[in-house]
Order: structure tokens, then sequence, then C-alpha cells
């Protein structure tokens, strides 16, 4: 990214960390957050700290090695859909949603010939055929995004969407085992982003790693999960 880039994403950061602070952390409060963001920054994605504008390293290497030939994908909370063209991009029948209409909106203008059928949707009430309906499922900092008292329902809900013998690949910030989780936003502790394993999928592979930022190193956990 360019330094004009950052200097913006870091100035925009003031903006969401105030409408972060405002949202409490219901399940409404949290969809209302994240419209607001897409919504004010107003076509800059550098005012939208998460937007990365290109898809997650290890996503792409995870993509190399296992192509979709034809099977279908879904790509959560997708935001401005780098990850979900990459997993279009790979061969797979892709899907993608979010809760922020401006987002999808955003997103279908980025990549007007895509092949992604994006829409805006409601993770925890999805429409029904996509229930266990997809041979991937993508899942991208959605978990860490709302308090820890709504995590299982999070977990619960991307899990439904895997088909049977399907995957599900999360990507998720960590925080320490023995600290608190303080939010927003909420990373779960290592043991917690294992979860998913209560909705019947099975751990197939765990890589941690860690970005740097400013000041700061962040500790991160791509897993591989299976569905019987």
């Amino acid at each position: 990214m360019t330094g004009d880039f950052d200097r913006r994403r870091q100035t925009a950061r003031a903006r969401v960390n105030r409408l972060d602070g405002a949202a409490r952390a219901t399940r409404s409060d949290r969809q209302g957050f994240f419209e607001a963001v897409y919504d004010e920054a107003g076509g800059d994605a550098a005012g939208v700290p998460w937007a990365d504008l290109t898809p997650k390293p290890e996503l792409v290497d995870w993509l190399a090695d296992n192509p979709g030939n034809g099977r279908r994908a879904i790509d959560v909370a997708c935001g401005l859909g780098d990850n979900a063209e990459a997993i279009a991009a790979a061969g797979y029948r892709t899907a993608a949603f979010d809760t922020s209409r401006t987002a999808i909106e955003w997103a279908k203008k980025r990549f007007p010939a895509s092949r992604v059928d994006y829409r805006a949707a409601d993770l925890l009430d999805p429409p029904p055929e996509w229930r266990a309906g997809f041979d991937l499922v993508n899942e991208c900092y959605t978990i860490r995004s709302v308090a820890p008292a709504m995590q299982r329902d999070v977990m619960g809900a991307i899990a439904a969407l895997v088909a049977p013998g399907g995957i599900l690949l999360v990507y998720t910030r960590l925080r320490p085992s023995d600290s608190v989780a303080e939010g927003p936003p909420w990373p779960p502790a290592a043991g917690e982003a294992r979860g998913v394993a209560d909705f019947g999928l099975e751990l197939a592979h765990e890589h941690r790693f860690e970005i740097s930022r400013p000041g700061r190193t962040i500790p991160h956990l791509f897993a591989t999960w299976r569905k019987p």
C-alpha cells in the first residue's frame, strides 16, 4: 500500500474507534456499526481499517493447493470482496455476503465483471438454501467482531453453511489464553477459536503466525476444518 493510503487509514481509525465505542455488544448494534463504517468511508477504502484491498496471503497459498474445480464456496462477511475474488479465481462457484449493503454495492463496483454472487445477508438468518450448501466456507475476522457472548452463535451459523465433506477456513486474530476479552474487537483465545468443533467439524490443520504493526505484534491463526 502507498504511504498516502496508510496515512489516510491512520486518520480514519479515530473515526472508526468512535463508532466502535458507541456500538454496544448486541447483534443489531454490531450490524449498525459495520454499515456506518462503510457508509462514512465515502468510497475511500482507507476509511475501512480491515480493508487491505488484497486477499489474505494464507488464503491465496491454500487455494493454490486446493483449486475449486467448480465446487461451491461462500465468503462470510466479505467486505470489499478481495478474498471472494481470490476464491472465484481458484475455480470455485462463489457466493459472498456481508451485513452491510454499502459494502456489497462497493464490492460490485470494484469488480464489475465478477463471477461472484454478492449479496447483503444476515449470518444468523441466512437464506435457507445456504444451509449445508457449500464445499468451502471462508471466514475471516467475523468471529472476533462480536462479543464473547455472541461468538458461539456466530460459530454455529458459520459451521452450518458447510456441506458434508466440506471445508471451513478460519482466519482470526488471537489473544493470549490468560487474558480477558476486552473489545471491540474481541479476539478469541486459541482454545476458544476451536469452538467450531462443537458443531461437528474436525480440525485438519492450524497455522499460527504474527503480523507486525507499529509498536506491536499481533498473533493470528489460520485453521482448516472439515465436516465429515
